[in-house]
């Protein structure tokens, strides 16, 4: 992915939170988005980003070039699906789903369904944290889930300055920590998923395209390995940018 320009973007008023952390972000590079795609889900594994997006009758699994941003391989979900999150775990990649209740086990390589299993609550986002996989729905908890059965083993409440941070969506784990989306805002959060404590808030809302109306909010975050830096988009943007998180 060539680095196409640099910007710095932070907020006028530092965001709430713990000292310390990083808060601002630094754009490397970008490439082209469809902005057909209901963005939902994004992970960056092995070269290859996958990305799941969702609404009713248009919620799809894609394989993307990371370095152009071109769709190689689709699947779509059948109707009524609404597609919410995904997480690589070895051959295999789960899906969620909104309020359906599913989640979808697929095939890595070809992206074919395998099997299905039924949780309780919404999905948002997914992530997967070395031997388990932490899950979103709305709320101010994270869940933790078996990466083979699905069966929930437990959750965490996440707090910021001893405040519930509600809305957690897109989720991406690196490291140890979990860098979560808060929805309808332009915040990334990063969560100590031993005790559920924010321990960064990074703004990104410089990233923001002009002509993106607000109700397209920014969700899609993906670590690219082996680097501190990530890939990061929106619902129906026109651009994933490639970023790293700065002090």
């Amino acid at each position: 992915m060539a680095a196409v320009f640099v910007l710095s973007a932070a907020c006028t008023t530092p965001p709430s939170g713990p000292t310390g952390g990083p808060t601002r972000v630094e754009v490397l590079g970008t490439v082209p988005h469809d902005t057909g795609a209901f963005t939902q889900g994004l992970e960056l594994v092995d070269g290859v980003l996958y990305e799941g997006t969702g609404l009713e009758g248009q919620s799809s699994l894609r394989r993307l070039d990371p370095s152009t941003g071109e769709v190689e391989q689709r699947v779509d979900l059948p109707e009524p699906l609404f597609g919410e999150g995904i997480t690589v775990v070895d051959d295999r990649i789960w899906q969620l789903t909104w309020r359906d209740g599913v989640a979808i086990e697929r095939d890595r390589d070809t992206l074919e369904e395998v099997r299905r299993v039924t949780y309780e609550g919404e999905g948002w986002g997914l992530c997967r944290d070395g031997g388990r996989l932490v899950m979103s729905d709305g709320t101010d908890e994270l869940a933790f889930r078996d990466p083979t059965s699905f069966a929930e083993t437990g959750t965490v409440a996440v707090r910021r300055d001893g405040q519930p941070v509600p809305l957690l969506n897109e989720l991406e784990c690196v490291d140890g920590q979990v860098w979560a989306n808060v929805w309808q805002t332009d915040e990334v959060v990063r969560i100590d998923p031993a005790n559920g404590q924010v321990t960064a808030t990074v703004d990104l809302s410089g990233l923001r395209p002009a002509d993106v109306p607000k109700t397209d909010v920014l969700n899609g975050i993906a670590a690219v390995p082996g680097t501190d830096e990530f890939l990061v988009t929106g619902k129906n943007w026109p651009t994933i940018f490639r970023v790293r998180f700065t002090r």
